[in-house]
């Protein structure tokens, strides 16, 4: 990181290679981030636009694990619901998550929802993959060892299923959050009022090459946050796995 800033450093302000217009140099960057900090920018704060667009993401991430976890442990179990839903999740699959932005905003507005719409979309099939692969994964005397034993249904899921499939969930898990991440910012370039995607949208009407940068670092820092607030919460759900590695 120090040598990308020494070099940034270099090429912007001490030789001028690369013009303001083309990329911000260290200080104008930090004239921006003062002045959205403190002034505002965009109609608010960088504090209020990125407190907004955690809570989007934070939001459509939530719903969308919500049901594409349950889905894909179902599919992975059920031959029969892997029949039923499999031809339906492969067909949605391939659609790009922006290719829902029209279609959202004709369902839920220029609001939240449609962004939430969009958000959950793009992170519900990494959550679907990873916990279908998960319970696929298990190794089968395991199931059929529980089965003997005369194991419940419900324990069978609750302490064999689910804690075997946890580390591929984790994964689908934070392959979801950076999804959801790039989806917010594409969709708050289209009919938001407030977010750090409408940030870097207004920055680029004005050609404010140092506002979006700051806007660009900003998503960076909060996608960062989240995904160490998310593996924190791995290692806390997989201690034993931890353990049993050690």
């Amino acid at each position: 990181m120090a040598v990308l800033v020494a070099l940034w450093f270099l090429l912007t302000t001490l030789t001028g290679t690369i013009g303001g217009g083309r990329f911000p140099s260290p200080g104008e960057f930090w004239a921006s981030l003062l002045q959205i900090s403190g002034k505002g920018y965009a109609g608010a704060t960088l504090l209020s636009h990125a407190w907004h667009s955690t809570t989007l993401v934070v939001m459509g991430f939530l719903v969308a694990i919500g049901t594409g976890v349950p889905l894909g442990l179902w599919m992975g179990w059920s031959r029969r619901a892997e029949a039923l839903m499999n031809p339906i999740f492969l067909f949605i699959r391939p659609i790009p998550p922006l290719a829902w932005i029209p279609l959202a905003i004709l369902w839920l507005g220029l609001g939240d929802a449609a962004k939430i719409m969009v958000i959950w979309f793009a992170a519900f099939v990494p959550s679907v993959i990873n916990a279908f692969t998960g319970v696929r994964t298990i190794d089968r005397p395991v199931l059929e060892a529980a089965a003997m034993l005369g194991t419940p249904r419900w324990r069978l899921v609750q302490e064999v299923i689910l804690p075997a499939a946890l580390p591929m969930i984790f994964t689908g898990l934070r392959l979801s959050l950076q999804a959801a991440w790039t989806t917010l910012v594409a969709a708050e370039l289209v009919g938001a009022l407030v977010g750090v995607g409408f940030v870097l949208n207004v920055a680029q009407q004005d050609i404010y090459p140092g506002m979006i940068l700051v806007g660009m670092v900003t998503v960076g820092v909060l996608g960062w946050a989240t995904t160490w607030l998310l593996g924190h919460a791995e290692r806390r759900a997989l201690a034993w796995n931890v353990a049993a590695g050690a």
